[in-house]
């Protein structure tokens, strides 16, 4: 595959080290990421780019919506972009939900055959209007709670379009299948998509006519919501104002920062996206304030005239481009702002998962010198004033700003005229901020976000205190990012150390941190891509080894809100619940099933990691008698588990399931740990020899000649048993050594070029759970030779999303699932040397 992208990780200098005027010294390693993130702060707030140059794409949201971010240079009256694409004007042909009103006919049961034939009778169905949405999330149109549904839709042509650029905009969640008058042109598999755009080839042009038409779909909800749009657009302009791009020569992505070096004509840019996410400082990581830093020098030894220009839109502060918004222009004390939201407000009014903030404000702010301005506008008149002038337009009366975005366009732009610049690097930053006024909807009261204090700190105060300290963040950012490169190198290899420096800012930033009434610390995660549950314990599990390694409180600030949610007696039965509903909203549990051993054993075992990580037991103590209620329901039902869903729900119900065993034996050995260094002795012996002895009868039960059952009662099958690395990890001593050594010698045998399955019954792999098993071989090469297959796959997929931890290991295609925290799990491997090496 072609490398046009380049993820340097240690040894090329790069110019952009805009807070310190010496260049950040990394190593050269060819890495191509699946997507880039460029702001990362809470599962709201995260702009990415799906390209191998910045400027081929347009910039999104996780969810795939675009939320444009331009960036343009200007040398000697010359402008090229290096940041984002111009978009393309659109007109509905067949209008969607977001564009428009739209009547279908439709059933939820499995209809007669020929049902997407143009000439079907489709009398007998029910008639609605579009969208189709599960969980009465229907904005427009109708309600759909079942499995399946299958959609017609009849409409006429007044004239033959097949020589027109012609495209098929559609939205799922999950599967989809798209006919046009009886003929397949879409077919997703496990795949959701927000206003995807397929362009029609010549074929399925042709397939329209003037006269009657047929649009069909099919739409599987597999978990979660689910949802259907559709409809056809035309292109009606694709000039761009900022035609010449610039040269990309490479992008480096460490912990928390991405660096891009561009040639422009003359002269060099860097440019610098930091989200400073670094977990020690709680005020730091919940302040929803990002940077972006460049810098330009000559490349010919002679003096240039340069202007940079930034821009963005109110697209970041809306769930769907139809809602009307607002946007201003704020100076406070030193500080400029443009500030942009809905009209309407409504606080915390949705949830779900393929949805966007559409309240609070996003903000552009710095402190201008002389040479900088921050400007409110018409879109298209913004630009040309700067590829005229090298100059933006001053602002308008913000009242006469059009609130309709699909009339006009405003943007909140930035320049800087930097005048000649020579050899010597000239630099300049700004900041990109987002309040969202309340963050999280907690048992029925909404609750601030952490860094607002209870409300004694303001968006300003953020942002000013974010300005004050750019220098000494940049410093400590660098400092931070190399020693994560260091440390992950030295415990798994170079390729383990890009995996771990892609997914730590995609980990943190699928939380966001509150308190409660009573100050205690949430961190509540969304179950970003599968579903959109918040806080759900399954998910926590796998992406606790990053907060276990770098701030254990973190990882009790998820525990928190679950802990709570039974001992309050809201949550009555004798294991954890799932989730607490669905983001941003955290009244109770919304999944339709429990995952009764699973959620027991993941809370048991996070809080004895805790323990470990903290080296005593008082966070336990806290919870000692919910914690003895689960452990008993383990000691009951652990061992050979009844037909119920795990983590792995995706993979459907099994029963008698071997790897989750090993979770209820080890949550139970934990239980005996946490007593043992409670001084309870008694209760440590009896929960301790209860674990040693499932342990023997399971090891019995699931041989099976050269490695251990998926099941207990199916001989030939297999599965990753990630679930001992905690036996391992936390020195439990439970499980035989030759368990986890007999696994790895299977896996080595049975892995694909894309990594090792989950498990036997299928192709497709989690990428967490490979990291964790990955940590039961012996020796470094061991590891390697597991993890490396991940690395390729992050590598080579064809799959532009961020980073997704369920993907086809025959072919490195993105399954399900994007922008998760559970891949914090790929530290699993620092872990277990932090938490051996305290022995």
């Amino acid at each position: 595959m072609k490398r046009t992208l380049m993820l340097l990780m240690l040894s090329i200098s790069i110019l952009t080290n805009a807070g310190n005027k010496k260049s950040a010294q990394l190593k050269e390693n060819l890495f191509r990421a699946p997507a880039v993130p460029l702001i990362t702060s809470d599962p709201y707030f995260s702009v990415w780019s799906a390209g191998d140059k910045l400027n081929e794409v347009s910039t999104s949201h996780w969810t795939g919506k675009t939320q444009p971010l331009i960036g343009v240079i200007r040398v000697d009256g010359k402008t090229f972009r290096f940041l984002g694409q111009e978009e393309t004007v659109y007109a509905p042909v067949l209008p969607t939900a977001t564009t428009g009103t739209w009547e279908a006919s439709y059933v939820e049961k499995d209809p007669e055959a020929g049902w997407n034939e143009i000439n079907f009778n489709d009398d007998s169905w029910k008639k609605g209007r579009g969208d189709f949405s599960t969980r009465e999330k229907a904005t427009y149109g109708t309600a759909w709670d079942t499995r399946n549904i299958w959609v017609r839709r009849s409409f006429n042509l007044k004239e033959d379009l097949s020589a027109q650029p012609l495209f098929l905009e559609y939205s799922n969640d999950d599967d989809i299948e798209i006919y046009i008058n009886g003929v397949k042109v879409v077919d997703t598999g496990n795949n959701c998509n927000r206003r995807k755009l397929l362009e029609l080839d010549t074929a399925c042009k042709k397939l329209l006519k003037p006269g009657k038409n047929l649009i069909a779909a099919h739409c599987l909800n597999r978990v979660g919501d689910g949802y259907v749009d559709f409809g056809l657009l035309k292109r009606i302009d694709n000039t761009s104002v900022f035609e010449t791009k610039a040269i990309q020569k490479s992008v480096a992505i460490s912990a928390t920062q991405t660096r891009y070096l561009f040639d422009c004509g003359p002269v060099q840019l860097g440019l610098v996206f930091t989200a400073p996410l670094l977990m020690n400082d709680l005020d730091l990581i919940s302040t929803p304030v990002n940077y972006i830093s460049y810098d330009v020098r000559s490349l010919d030894k002679k003096k240039h005239d340069v202007q940079v220009y930034f821009e963005t839109t109110p697209q970041l502060a809306v769930n769907s481009d139809n809602q009307p918004v607002r946007s201003e222009r704020i100076k406070k004390d030193k500080l400029t702002f443009l500030k942009t939201g809905t009209i309407n407000q409504p606080i915390l009014g949705q949830s779900g998962d393929d949805v966007r903030i559409d309240w609070g404000y996003l903000y552009l702010g710095g402190q201008l010198s002389a040479t900088e301005s921050l400007e409110l506008g018409e879109s298209d008149s913004m630009k040309r004033s700067f590829l005229s002038t090298g100059e933006l337009i001053q602002s308008v009366d913000p009242r006469t700003l059009p609130a309709n975005m699909k009339e006009k366009m405003t943007v909140l732009a930035y320049s800087n005229k930097l005048g000649a610049v020579s050899r010597e690097p000239v630099r300049g930053h700004f900041m990109i901020g987002y309040d969202d006024v309340s963050s999280i909807r907690y048992f029925y009261e909404d609750l601030l976000p952490y860094w607002k204090h209870n409300g004694t700190i303001d968006i300003f105060q953020a942002f000013e205190k974010a300005e004050k300290s750019y220098p000494d963040l940049i410093t400590r950012c660098n400092d931070f990012d190399r020693q994560l490169n260091s440390d992950a190198e030295k415990a798994g290899g170079k390729e383990y150390a890009q995996l771990c420096a892609l997914a730590y800012r995609q980990a943190i930033a699928a939380h966001k941190l509150v308190q409660d009434k009573n100050g205690n610390l949430l961190f509540l995660s969304k179950e970003n891509n599968s579903g959109g549950f918040i806080n759900t314990v399954d998910v926590t599990y796998p992406s606790a080894p990053l907060f276990l390694l770098y701030n254990p409180e973190l990882l009790e600030g998820m525990l928190n809100p679950n802990f709570y949610y039974s001992e309050s007696g809201r949550w009555t039965k004798p294991f954890p619940a799932h989730d607490l509903g669905n983001y941003p909203i955290a009244n109770g549990q919304n999944y339709g099933e429990d995952m009764p051993v699973e959620e027991a054993g993941n809370m048991l075992l996070l809080t004895t990691a805790i323990a470990a990580a903290e080296g005593n037991a008082d966070y336990a103590r806290k919870h000692w008698d919910v914690m003895s209620v689960w452990v008993d329901y383990l000691l009951q039902a652990g061992l050979n588990p009844e037909n119920q869903l795990c983590t792995d729900d995706f993979a459907g119900h099994i029963a008698h399931n071997t790897n989750l065993s090993v979770k209820a034996i080890l949550g139970i050995a934990g239980y005996g740990k946490m007593a043992a260094m409670l001084g309870k002795e008694e209760v440590a012996a009896k929960y301790t020899h209860a674990a040693r002895d499932m342990a023997k009868k399971w090891t019995a039960m699931a041989h099976d000649g050269d490695h251990y059952r998926l099941t207990f009662d199916r001989p030939g099958t297999w599965s990753q048993k990630y679930n001992l690395v905690w036996d391992k990890v936390l020195d439990l001593g439970i499980f035989p050594q030759e368990v986890a050594r007999q696994e790895v010698a299977y896996y080595l045998k049975n892995q694909n070029k894309y990594g090792l399955p989950l498990d036997s019954r299928k192709t497709y792999t989690k990428s967490d759970w490979i990291l964790w098993t990955a940590c039961l071989a012996n020796t470094p090469e061991g590891f390697r030779q597991l993890i490396t297959p991940v690395y390729k796959y992050a590598n080579e997929t064809a799959s532009r999303v961020p980073l997704s931890d369920w993907h086809e290991t025959t072919d490195g295609t993105f399954v399900g699932f994007k922008a998760r925290s559970v891949v914090g799990g790929y530290f699993m491997k620092m872990l277990e040397d932090k938490m051996l090496n305290k022995k």
